[in-house]
């Protein structure tokens, strides 16, 4: 083999190597959401001169209602005015209630110890024995200090276990019922294990107390600290936007906050005036970067608009009828009706979210499993079809909210009600969705009113 042949091989190599390695970029930028995706064109940009990154800003959907606003005057509390203009960690944001609130002194000086050993919830993670063991303290003052951080915004902040969280939320809050406190501090575990009765013989307290005590209970945070964890509120940025008119649907992409890029013209002119093999070089191999990198976002869009035209037209009811119900849908069916593979839908569907005049969903909500049902209550002519285990979380809800609750429905009283309405499953599948639904056992359901 001569070195002309070898030279040969290993170039052909090389371009194989670099077009596998676009092929991959293409596919991770159709999985990208628009903020990941902004953060890879930027991490192009920084190597390649000739590309330009920008988001425009203005709407390109013009006469679309806002639906998604927040008018403080709708709540008794504007939650929002709760979250700190900086977004300091919670560490930061006690440290500075120290440092304004307490003398100099060695009590300060422990209580900002014990605030080094706050976790991000807000809950210490060291016992007072290891902190007079690491600070020499004496037990008095390390107790002291505790005491201190305790007293410390956010309400709850320096609990050692949930069941003191829950006591300094309630020893601080103005309409905690009378008796709170107490079952809080003598009887938690009968409390949270709902053994009630029990604690109405030793408190002499009636079941309605209880539960009026145990509602107050549920309307605290288990999380003081969670407020602080650093994060900024992540904002829904949808990808498409239904537009329904007299009954048809029209899917149109959404440009607004999506990146773009440009070429740097007038760089890339200079550049090649300049009479040097390797400038030029690497100026064509960045043009050419820049103008796959054009080809693949158009075809990323594309291609999210073409997956998400294929769902809608599949979920018509979903958008045009007044209880928006859901077909049974699989990734499988869309890729059998656009002739591509189940992968690019998962990808395409991947964190991309549809707006709606009625609110924004993401694209993977209208995808279902389906369940065999019984179509007739005919025995002799049952027929089966198919119905999402959206439609039977549906049945389940409403059947839950519509229950006694003084006598809650068990999960076998459930499925028999659901085999009535013509849905088969068994109790262990109705467990399943209750969990998946975040409701309770019929157990923590039940309510003790008069």
């Amino acid at each position: 083999m001569n070195i002309e042949q070898s030279f040969s091989q290993q170039q052909n190599q090389v371009q194989k190597m670099a077009m596998t390695h676009q092929l991959q970029q293409s596919i991770q930028m159709l999985q990208y959401n628009q903020e990941d995706l902004l953060s890879f064109l930027n991490q192009k940009a920084l190597g390649n001169p000739l590309i330009e990154v920008s988001v425009p800003q203005e709407r390109l959907i013009e006469n679309f209602p806002t639906t998604l606003t927040y008018n403080p005057e709708d709540d008794e509390t504007n939650y929002m005015n709760q979250i700190p203009d900086t977004y300091l960690s919670l560490f930061e944001y006690i440290s500075e209630q120290i440092h304004l609130t307490m003398r100099d002194t060695r009590l300060r000086e422990l209580v900002i110890w014990l605030s080094e050993y706050l976790d991000t919830n807000g809950y210490l993670t060291i016992t007072l024995e290891e902190a007079e063991q690491l600070t020499k303290a004496q037990p008095l003052q390390i107790l002291d200090a505790l005491v201190l951080l305790q007293q410390l915004e956010p309400s709850g902040v320096g609990a050692r276990n949930l069941q003191e969280c829950l006591m300094l939320q309630t020893e601080r809050h103005e309409d905690a019922p009378n008796m709170a406190y107490i079952i809080l501090e003598e009887e938690f575990d009968l409390l949270t294990t709902r053994k009630w009765k029990e604690i109405t013989r030793k408190l002499d307290i009636s079941l309605n107390e209880i539960q009026r005590i145990f509602d107050f209970i549920q309307t605290l945070t288990p999380y003081p600290g969670a407020l602080f964890n650093g994060e900024k509120e992540q904002f829904l940025k949808p990808d498409l936007f239904v537009e329904i008119d007299s009954k048809e649907l029209k899917v149109i992409s959404i440009k607004s906050g999506l990146p773009i890029i440009a070429f740097q013209s007038s760089y890339y002119e200079d550049m090649m005036q300049v009479k040097d093999k390797d400038v030029t070089h690497f100026i064509k191999e960045k043009q050419a970067e820049y103008e796959w990198l054009q080809r693949s976002l158009t075809q990323r869009g594309d291609t999210i608009l073409r997956v998400g035209t294929a769902i809608v037209k599949k979920q018509k009811g979903f958008f045009i009828l007044p209880d928006h119900p859901i077909q049974p849908l699989t990734l499988k069916d869309i890729a059998t009706e656009l002739e591509v593979h189940e992968s690019t839908v998962s990808r395409s569907i991947n964190d991309k979210y549809l707006e709606t005049t009625f609110g924004i969903f993401e694209l993977k909500h209208f995808f279902t499993n389906a369940l065999n049902v019984l179509a007739s209550e005919d025995s002799a002519s049952q027929s089966s079809e198919l119905v999402s285990t959206n439609e039977v979380k549906k049945k389940l809800t409403y059947f839950i909210e519509s229950e006694n609750k003084q006598k809650p429905l068990s999960d076998q009283k459930l499925a028999e009600l659901l085999a009535k309405d013509g849905v088969e499953i068994s109790r262990r599948t109705v467990a399943k969705y209750r969990e998946a639904l975040l409701i309770p056992t019929s157990l923590k359901r039940k309510r003790f009113e008069e």
